[in-house]
């Protein structure tokens, strides 16, 4: 999507007043049903919800004692406004990703979120901060040592889906979901329709009728 930066955060707003499960539906219509990152990666706290451009980050599980430093200042320096980062460890189950600094370091770049397919550390610091992040686990170990960045800003792939630098990352209580760049605008639009209809049902339902009088006055469930 190419968007004004005023644009961009009115869609990103936009899109944290519907739900991902409303995305969901959506993108299901359109043919895409393989668009939600694994359901292990959850929310640091549950209310926690966050849309933004993907700014993808890529590493691996090393031990070859390479200080990556400067290739994480050099990361953290490219991340742009209204972007969430998206980090691929390569099925890392060792290592914290992300952590109090890290998100310290985003917040100033104007990034919104962090989705980790691996883990996170000072948990209270982070959360402190109230910054939205979703990742698989918690643990006090650093990355040095452990883990190396390898690129971003690049194609990545999580649980089999692909994430490209500026997909939109839409996550909430239930999930991360990945909305194709330039189908950002058109399913929210949907989705926001989605939300009014589900206005009209939940008032069907409890004005009284029955499942079978919702269905046949268009309603579903």
């Amino acid at each position: 999507m190419t968007a004004t930066a005023d644009t961009a955060t009115e869609l990103c707003t936009r899109y944290e007043q519907v739900t991902t499960a409303m995305v969901n539906d959506v993108l299901r219509s359109k043919g895409l049903i393989d668009q939600t990152l694994p359901h292990s990666i959850v929310p640091l706290r549950e209310t926690m919800r966050v849309a933004g451009f993907a700014f993808t980050i890529a590493g691996r599980p090393s031990r070859d004692g390479h200080n990556d430093m400067p290739e994480r200042a050099a990361m953290l320096e490219a991340i742009t406004p209204g972007t969430v980062c998206v980090w691929a460890t390569d099925g890392d189950e060792e290592s914290a990703q992300w952590g109090e600094v890290m998100t310290m370091a985003a917040m100033r770049q104007g990034c919104r979120g962090a989705v980790i397919d691996g883990g996170i550390r000072d948990t209270d610091k982070v959360l402190a901060q109230d910054f939205p992040v979703f990742g698989r686990y918690r643990t006090s170990n650093g990355m040095m040592g452990r883990f190396a960045i390898t690129g971003w800003q690049e194609p990545i792939e999580i649980g089999g889906v692909h994430v490209r630098p500026g997909d939109l990352i839409f996550a909430d209580v239930d999930g991360v979901i990945v909305v194709p760049g330039d189908l950002a605008q058109d399913v929210l639009v949907e989705a926001e329709q989605i939300a009014r209809s589900e206005v009209e049902i939940k008032d069907m339902v409890s004005g009284g009728a029955s499942p079978g009088e919702v269905v046949a006055r268009g309603g579903y469930f």
